[in-house]
């Protein structure tokens, strides 16, 4: 047997014990670096891997504490959980709940427009999807709404987080697929490639995840016209709506203005990614302080959370790098060239099967997780086939939002099922996304099929 396959198996084979030790619960980060080890001792001991390439790690490693892109990240999830603290979902979802009450399906379409917003403010999806199922589900239930409906929109609309800059999901995307496109241009003989920004993927995201928005809304509004009782009306007491366009302007403006003071500096160009995430976080504290929630406590909970959830991210990351040198070293990436290079349909087809194997281990794995190991393996084929790496990372990013979403792993749905009353059933939940998986999958293939959505904003902004 050549060396060259037994490098090929002990890639594949690798691949397939990392999935393993995920499935028995080893945390990830030293599943990864630690099943990368393991099999890179026992390709050193068959004469496929020499463990000098370890030493490349260190170049990486510095490369990543040290990028000023990946700044954002712990600033975005500060902003985040600042803002999640500072009552300003609360207040939104009340306000906009009276806003809509009088029509079927009212608070429906709050929910999603609400989780639209906090989205586009936050980019954390956990704490929107608990956030609004601790205050919204209770009031949906009372008014009358079927539970699976209200379960599905609460879902669906928390985990627009994913999709909706400032989605941290896309700033790492967006780091990767830089240097991986810059790579593969470079070895096309094109020396001065057109960069892959950040800002570029946060403008390729907008329009899929307005049409996200609107799928759901359009979903919410006919279901409240074939089925008046699955999202009745809920009136506002005449003696409230005196003040209902005060409190719609007080609940709505400041996160309207963090919005734009955030996305609009990096569309704009006026700011970078990073630049506009500490703007994001003074303002997230501004608007604590104008609600009066500021206090040192919360400030406290705020950083702890923010460090917590940063680590854990930086410490996945790290030990992808260490599974993705050994399966590129022992051959594993022209495996997966020649896989996906023969695929019937060529670049599309490619694609559909890479977006396929991401989808499944959505079931299995978190967010980041996927991206960390499937993107440095698959993206520099994809990309050499002819992908859009703008469109590649939004359609990567919309795949991964239905993987959320999808019975019976779905992250959202145990996030909800952690705060749902006891007369809301695990079944119903899941009942309940299933049409918002549909109108998911629907989506996926209206970006197949008019890629100019994704790459229509950015290439008028960034030409």
């Amino acid at each position: 047997m050549s060396q060259i396959l037994i490098g090929e198996i002990l890639a594949c084979l690798m691949f397939i014990g990392v999935i393993g030790v995920l499935l028995i619960g080893f945390p990830v980060a030293f599943s990864l670096a630690g099943t990368a080890l393991i099999f890179g001792v026992i390709g050193w001991l068959m004469g496929v891997y020499d463990p000098s390439n370890y030493g490349s790690l260190i170049g990486r490693y510095i490369g990543l504490m040290s990028s000023e892109t990946l700044v954002a990240v712990p600033l975005f999830v500060f902003m985040g959980v600042m803002l999640e603290r500072s009552g300003i979902a609360e207040r939104l979802l009340l306000t906009m709940g009276k806003l809509f009450g009088n029509l079927r399906g009212g608070l429906g379409i709050s929910v999603i427009i609400v989780g639209a917003m906090l989205a586009a403010s936050t980019g954390v999806v956990g704490a929107t999807v608990v956030t609004m199922g601790l205050i919204s589900l209770p009031a949906m239930l009372r008014a009358g709404y079927d539970p699976k409906l209200a379960t599905g929109v609460i879902c669906a609309s928390g985990t627009l987080g994913q999709i909706i800059p400032p989605s941290t999901v896309l700033i790492f995307m967006g780091d990767m697929l830089s240097g991986i496109n810059a790579q593969v241009q470079m070895e096309k003989g094109n020396f001065a490639p057109e960069p892959v920004s950040v800002g570029a993927l946060f403008a390729g995201a907008l329009l899929p995840g307005f049409l996200l928005v609107g799928l759901y809304l359009a979903w919410v509004i006919i279901k409240a016209i074939i089925d008046p009782k699955a999202a009745p009306a809920t009136p506002v007491p005449q003696d409230e709506k005196k003040d209902l366009f005060r409190e719609v302007m007080v609940a709505l403006v400041p996160p309207l203005l963090l919005i734009i003071a955030v996305l609009g500096s990096i569309l704009g160009g006026i700011a970078t990614p990073t630049e506009a995430a500490s703007v994001g976080s003074v303002g997230a504290m501004m608007l604590a302080i104008a609600n009066r929630k500021f206090t040192l406590s919360i400030l406290r909970q705020a950083v702890v959370s923010t460090a917590t959830i940063t680590s854990m991210v930086f410490i996945i990351l790290f030990g992808a790098a260490v599974f993705s040198i050994v399966f590129r070293m022992m051959g594993g990436d022209n495996l997966v060239h020649a896989f996906l290079s023969n695929m019937p349909g060529g670049a599309i087809g490619a694609t559909i099967v890479v977006m396929f194997i991401m989808f499944l281990l959505g079931f299995i794995l978190d967010t980041f997780e996927i991206i960390f190991i499937v993107i440095p393996i698959t993206a520099p084929v994809l990309l050499t086939l002819g992908v859009d790496p703008i469109w590649l990372g939004v359609m990567v990013g919309v795949n991964l939002q239905t993987s959320f979403l999808t019975p019976p792993f779905g992250f959202a749905l145990f996030y909800l099922r952690g705060v749902a009353p006891s007369g809301v059933s695990t079944a119903m939940i899941y009942r309940g996304v299933i049409p918002f998986v549909i109108l998911q999958i629907i989506a996926l293939i209206i970006l197949f099929a008019f890629p100019q959505l994704v790459t229509w904003l950015p290439g008028t902004i960034y030409h």
